[in-house]
């Protein structure tokens, strides 16, 4: 009758063996298990929005009072009545109210009394780039003279203000006449602002 062979006694060095691979599978543990859906977050943007004549103080109020962030450029200027003269403010581009929100959002926006519709591209709502909207609030916030026009111009020099209370601004220089003045673009709206600014206060960029 025959025997198998008698297994070798295990040392020290063969026992640590062991418990190392035990341990081992004890914590490894299988990469799809960590596998979590990665939710990508959207950030918000800003969108202009055309409202109906006359309306864009409504629509701001109204979007305001629902929680979303709205911004409406707003310019100080004289108005005459017959027996006095007043100063007011108005809306720097008329009918456009700017938003910034996520896509989900815009259902609530549409429905807000006095909006028309999205400044759109191929039937999607375009986002305004964050510097013009930059541009736009450090405009209204200055003494400067500012005028808003659809005129088409050549491309000019880069610039930035480094002096004055425009510090920051940025557009290009162009030649109006004989004058040189800083022009600044909304193109989704194709609107230009120009403003005179003193060719000492820039640099270009």
């Amino acid at each position: 009758m025959g025997y198998g062979a008698m297994p070798r006694e295990m040392n020290k060095n063969d026992i640590f063996a062991v418990i190392k691979k035990y341990f081992s599978k004890m914590t490894t543990t299988n990469p799809e298990d960590n596998k979590k859906p990665i939710i990508k977050q959207v950030v918000p943007k800003w969108y202009a929005i055309y409202t109906s004549p006359r309306a864009e103080k409504l629509v701001f109020t109204r979007l305001c009072e629902t929680g979303v962030e709205t911004f409406l450029p707003l310019q100080k200027t004289y108005r005459q009545w017959s027996d006095r003269k007043k100063l007011v403010e108005k809306p720097l581009l008329s009918s456009y109210v700017f938003v910034k929100v996520i896509p989900k959002e815009f259902p609530a926006v549409y429905k807000t009394t006095g909006v028309v519709k999205f400044v759109s591209f191929e039937g999607q709502a375009v986002p305004i780039p964050q510097n013009q909207i930059d541009n736009l609030k450090l405009l209204i916030n200055s003494d400067a003279e500012i005028e808003v026009t659809s005129e088409k111009f050549a491309k000019g020099d880069n610039v930035e203000v480094v002096a004055g209370s425009l510090i920051g601004l940025t557009g290009e220089l162009i030649k109006v006449g004989n004058t040189k003045r800083v022009i600044i673009r909304i193109d989704r709206l194709e609107k230009n602002i120009i403003v005179t600014i003193p060719t000492t206060f820039l640099r270009k960029i």
